[in-house]
């Protein structure tokens, strides 16, 4: 029997209760979250276990969330592919924005290797018990994590486009002029 997106989700559901939830299918791919603390083990689950082997780490990546709540403001997404029935999970776990940390899967995945230091190189967020975690892309004396939504987008004082012309109403006031 073929494996499918509802016995995984049962499989899942039995194993690890309420450390998952939000289960929901997008684009065909099983999607859920999972609590910080049982995130290796799932994963490391996913893929040892004989009726799932999920043996193929095909992404991981960071999300900010600077409007959410304190322990929620990153996001690290996982997607794993079980190659022998061709199927897809995509895990998210959230951690909390002040010190975004959680665990390596580089015991697991050795791809994981330079997917964490990326994520870390452009997020900040530290996976302990990483083999070198450091910046692999960025300046090592960059003080800042380029993909964090500290900064605005654009520059709010540039004199040389009109915002009008972009389809946007301006506020004269929040460009700090007067008209």
């Amino acid at each position: 029997m073929a494996l499918d997106n509802n016995e995984i989700q049962r499989i899942v559901t039995e194993k690890f209760g309420d450390k998952t939830s939000d289960f929901q299918v997008v684009k065909d791919i099983l999607t859920f979250t999972v609590t910080p603390d049982a995130s290796k083990s799932l994963i490391q689950y996913l893929h040892e276990d004989s009726a799932l082997h999920f043996n193929f780490l095909t992404d991981l990546c960071g999300v900010h969330y600077p409007d959410n709540e304190p322990d929620k403001q990153f996001a690290v997404v996982y997607l794993l592919h079980n190659w022998f029935d061709n199927v897809r999970v995509r895990i998210k776990v959230f951690i909390q924005g002040e010190n975004p940390e959680i665990e390596s899967l580089n015991s697991i995945f050795s791809a994981a290797n330079w997917m964490e230091r990326e994520t870390y190189d452009f997020y900040g967020i530290r996976f302990t018990g990483h083999p070198n975690l450091k910046r692999i892309l960025n300046h090592d004396g960059m003080t800042v994590f380029p993909m964090r939504k500290e900064f605005p987008l654009e520059d709010q004082f540039r004199t040389d486009k009109d915002d009008r012309f972009f389809g946007r109403e301006v506020n004269p006031n929040s460009l700090g002029r007067e008209e």
